[in-house]
């Protein structure tokens, strides 16, 4: 049964987007109309749709939210934990990074200065042992109160205290924190910091290396691992007003739909000159 099930997913993604109808622009673009997409986590076409979509909505969702808090400010922080080495400790390692995160967020000196959060689990493949090293990218929104004072004020030794707390660990987990400038080159650093959280949930030259036996040990991993696990998510302001703009589920949502119905991506400019 399980090696049926495992050529029923391979023939879909294989037949992922096979067929695909477009209708023109105004712009004078062709722009996607129908097609039928697999929605597998590894299928790389599916990855590129939902790159675009989370992308799309994550600007949508950061403009509302600075038009209701324009003296907000905004911090890029990454979280990890230490390298799972099967499928087994990879979907237990994200499960205790998801409940690690849940309790992160409503730590005292955490909650009271957060607005709101755009959440990206990453999962990359270790060319050197093969094991998998599980990252969180996190866009927070906060008051700007929280550069004042020691009392708001969060260090990056602090940061990894109260990561390492959440995980319940006796080793030092790696963290980064960077806020985010609010002037003119602060444009370009939150335009890296939405393309980085919305980037590949795993990359496909992870799992496709041209060693079949590899990739076949890879996949295996990554489809246990990343079984019904949640890879993007909103919290706080930013999730309200995800919810106010009726945007749909990007990772269980329309991937036809990437953008407005009307409007021709960034992306998919680039896909047409090709």
């Amino acid at each position: 049964m399980l090696e049926i099930l495992k050529i029923k997913k391979a023939y879909n993604v294989k037949q992922c987007g096979n067929v695909l109808e477009f209708k023109p622009t105004d712009e004078g673009y062709l722009k996607l109309h129908k097609t039928w997409f697999c929605k597998s986590k590894l299928c790389p076409v599916c990855n590129w749709r939902r790159a675009m979509k989370n992308s799309y909505q994550a600007q949508r969702v950061i403009e509302e939210v600075v038009k209701e808090k324009p003296k907000s400010r905004w911090l890029f922080l990454t979280l990890s934990t230490r390298n799972a080495i099967d499928g087994e400790h990879l979907e237990q390692s994200l499960r205790e990074m998801s409940q690690a995160f849940n309790k992160l967020k409503m730590y005292s000196k955490v909650k009271k200065n957060l607005i709101g959060f755009m959440r990206a689990t990453e999962v990359t493949v270790n060319e050197d042992n093969g094991s998998y090293n599980q990252h969180m990218h996190v866009l927070l929104c906060v008051e700007s109160k929280y550069f004042r004072g020691s009392e708001n004020y969060i260090s990056q030794k602090e940061w990894l205290g109260l990561w390492q707390k959440a995980l319940q660990v006796n080793y030092k987990p790696v963290v980064n924190v960077k806020a985010i400038t609010p002037n003119q080159k602060g444009d370009k650093d939150i335009q890296a910091a939405i393309k980085e959280t919305s980037k590949y949930s795993v990359k496909s030259s992870d799992y496709l290396t041209g060693d079949s036996e590899k990739d076949s040990e890879i996949v295996s991993d990554l489809e246990q691992g990343l079984y019904r696990k949640r890879m993007l998510s909103y919290g706080g302001l930013l999730k309200q007003k995800h919810k106010i703009l009726n945007l749909d589920d990007a990772e269980d949502g329309n991937l036809i739909n990437t953008s407005d119905e009307d409007k021709t991506t960034d992306e998919e400019e680039k896909a047409h000159s090709i």
